[in-house]
């Protein structure tokens, strides 16, 4: 028999259920009557106290070169948005009616993707929708637009009842084009996010943190009201110098686009030796479509094989373990050599070699049977020894450079089993290692090595930038650090050997290109197979051309690196070195600073030479140029005097002591002659004034005055000035 009692239970059960029934009902209707009936006055009180939250951008610091030019800057875009709402809370939907042709017709003229029409249509359907955020154009839009948009009707309207309204975005921009653009960094494009170079590495100093503010409707009008203002952000102080920038770039391309290179990848780096600053460095890689771009920084990201460069090392290495002097005598042959059963060839072997030289020698003609054999010959039973050597020039130092792709240089160390076996060694890979094979070392390291000869024998971290600033104000410095434990990669004697040996590189071997007639410069070229897939025989043979060293080379103050890729033959590092010529003979030149007084002795009488013509006009002329003459300046009042100079002023001789210089004697046509006396020339004003001379043609023949009439001024016509 059941406990349960349906007599008492169910009539329990049957009232509550109508009880909640007729509740839910109740909330439902009321629900309801607030939805339709109340509406109205429920959206009002919303609207008054709505509260949108709007992000609002900080400005993004400036990269700044080494003299304070802006490399990359950030100027504002916008996208422009219509708010349909509140165009219809403001009570504007009939003037908008109105005004829909004129707004349509002045969006097609200022976006020509959409016709009048088709804008009018497009309008319509985001006021139907009654859209907050409805877009007027797909993109970015500048300044200077963003004002002829505001000027349109309605929308010129105050406090957002016109319905427009805008959002800021920030718009990187290079005033120097794509000068250094890969170390620099560019944005992803509508993202304002870094992508690489110093952007990247700066990013959270450079972006700045945004601020908040709020939108508020107050008796029918919007007010932004600032939450969190916006933090701008800092500007990067760098060490690229514009100037050098410019000239290094062109240099490289010069020889990227010489028709006997056709160059694939061209490098440049320059270094100031004292600090390591990096004033120019340039990646330039030609693109599918032949021309040249900078893609990818080739200078701190390629381990490559660099080559003969290297050869400077393995002797620095040798001398100073000791081994033997620069005067060490090497048999190189007839340029062929056998290094455990594999051939090695110096780069003049179709012409019998060099015979038998001196270490020295070995490294001004780049003999890479010649380095070999000696390094071979001191570390062949223990080249663990030669490869720390290697290590103690601080070649290999990771320097942790502030770009993404950089990799430090690998040069592996000799490593043998419990049984005594190489793990990671041949016979030939001290040889072949020795000429700058079996390594890999990017341009930056191979620099940073030659910029320490440089520096005596101190390497220096290379630096890109020296202070964040912000607002004027310096808020960081980063100053210039040698590499710690290689403050002196060698010792002075070795330094002092090692340096000789790179001026006659350039002076009497292989470098010769390289050289200028007004500066020393010391430095070492370098050419390389490329190895392709793991192997030097797949396809067209690929070399890279190098040339690196320092100038002036008696008092040196840039270290540079040119390498340049390239298919094929011809393969001559001349080809780096003309371009780094190029470069440290424009940086000298625009260091130079010359006082024109220099270029004149105390016996030097700069005078000018007086064609034929108007005597009292040449004296009118040499007195505005502030040399004395005999007699007053001419006047138009005066009868001209037809003469000419004979012979040129410029031909006469002081006598004795007297410094003065003896005048012209002019021999005129029908008149007296008159002679002008000149001496040195006087200016009136700043003493340090450069001081000018005059050089004219030689004289005509001169005309009769009943002849040709001849110009009053023909004085000024025919002379030339001269800055000397």
């Amino acid at each position: 028999m059941s406990k349960f009692d349906n007599k008492k239970v169910m009539p329990r059960y049957y009232f509550l259920a109508t009880m909640m029934t007729l509740l839910a009902v109740i909330v439902v209707a009321k629900a309801g009557y607030i939805m339709s009936a109340k509406r109205a006055y429920w959206m009002e009180v919303a609207s008054r106290v709505k509260k949108d939250s709007v992000a609002v951008k900080a400005i993004r610091g400036n990269i700044l070169s080494c003299n304070g030019e802006i490399m990359a800057s950030s100027l504002p875009e916008y996208r422009l948005f219509i708010d349909f709402k509140a165009i219809h809370e403001a009570g504007n939907d009939s003037l908008w009616d109105t005004k829909v042709d004129s707004i349509s017709e002045g969006l097609s003229r200022m976006f020509p993707n959409r016709s009048k029409a088709e804008y009018r249509r497009y309008l319509q359907k985001g006021k139907e929708k009654q859209s907050r955020r409805w877009s007027i154009y797909d993109g970015r839009v500048d300044y200077n637009t963003y004002c002829e948009a505001k000027q349109l009707p309605m929308f010129r309207l105050r406090g957002y009842t016109g319905g427009f309204y805008c959002e800021n975005f920030d718009s990187r921009q290079h005033p120097y084009g794509s000068l250094a653009e890969r170390t620099l960094g560019t944005l992803y494009a509508g993202k304002d996010e870094a992508k690489n170079g110093l952007e990247q590495f700066y990013d959270s100093l450079l972006r700045g943190k945004n601020g908040i503010i709020h939108r508020r409707k107050v008796l029918n009008k919007y007010l932004d009201i600032t939450d969190t203002p916006p933090t701008d952000g800092a500007d990067i102080v760098t060490t690229i110098d514009v100037n050098m920038q410019d000239l290094a770039e062109r240099a490289v391309i010069g020889q990227l686009n010489d028709k006997d290179v056709n160059g694939l990848v061209g490098v440049a780096i320059v270094m100031e030796v004292k600090t390591g600053d990096i004033k120019a460095i340039v990646n330039m890689e030609r693109g599918a479509d032949g021309k040249l771009y900078e893609m990818k920084n080739h200078a701190i990201s390629d381990l490559m094989e660099p080559g003969s460069v290297f050869k400077t090392v393995s002797l620095m290495t040798v001398l100073e373990d000791g081994m033997c002097d620069t005067s060490r005598v090497v048999e190189t042959g007839n340029g062929i050599y056998d290094m455990h059963g594999r051939p090695m060839r110096d780069h003049n072997w179709r012409h019998n070699g060099y015979g038998t030289i001196t270490m020295a020698r070995s490294l001004e003609v780049s003999s890479n049977i010649g380095v070999s054999r000696i390094v071979e010959d001191y570390y062949g039973k223990n080249p663990e020894k030669f490869v720390e050597g290697v290590y103690r020039t601080g070649i290999t130092t990771d320097f942790k450079l502030p770009l993404n792709g950089y990799a430090p240089a690998r040069v592996r160390m000799p490593k043998k089993n419990a049984r005594g076996q190489w793990l990671n060694w041949s016979k030939t890979s001290l040889a072949w290692m020795s000429i700058g094979y079996e390594t890999q070392i990017p341009p930056i390291s191979t620099l940073a090595f030659y910029n320490a000869i440089a520096n005596g024998g101190r390497m220096m971290y290379p630096r890109f930038v020296t202070g964040i600033s912000k607002n004027g104000e310096m808020l960081m410095t980063f100053p210039a650090m040698a590499v710690p434990g290689h403050e002196k990669i060698c010792s002075q004697r070795t330094l002092g050997k090692v340096q000789a040996m790179l001026e006659h590189v350039v002076s009497k071997g292989t470098a010769k290109k390289a050289g200028s007639k007004a500066f020393k410069i010391a430095g070492k070229t370098g050419t390389a197979q490329v190895a392709q897939g793991g192997s030097y025989r797949n396809g067209t043979m690929k070399y890279l051309l190098s040339f690196v060293g320092y100038f002036p080379a008696d008092a040196p103050r840039y270290s540079c690196i040119v390498c340049i890729q390239k298919k094929g033959l011809p393969a001559s590092s001349g080809f780096s070195a003309i371009a780094f010529r190029e470069i440290a003979e424009g940086i000298m030149a625009q260091n130079l600073k010359m006082d024109v007084r220099d270029a004149k002795d105390e016996h030097s009488i700069m005078v000018p030479d007086v064609k034929a013509g108007n005597i009292n006009s040449a004296g009118n002329v040499l007195h505005s140029l502030g040399v004395r003459t005999q007699g007053q300046p001419w006047n138009d009042s005066q009868k001209p005097v037809w003469g000419t100079g004979s012979p040129p002023l410029g031909d006469a001789e002081p006598r004795g002591d007297d410094s003065r210089q003896r005048g012209a004697r002019c021999q005129g046509h029908g008149r007296p002659r008159r002679r002008l006396s000149h001496g040195e020339p006087r200016h009136q004003g700043d003493p340090q004034r450069p001081r000018q001379g005059v050089q004219t043609e030689s004289a005509a023949r001169a005309e009769s005055r009943e002849g040709t009439a001849m110009s009053s001024d023909i004085g000024i016509n025919v002379i030339h000035i001269y800055i000397l």
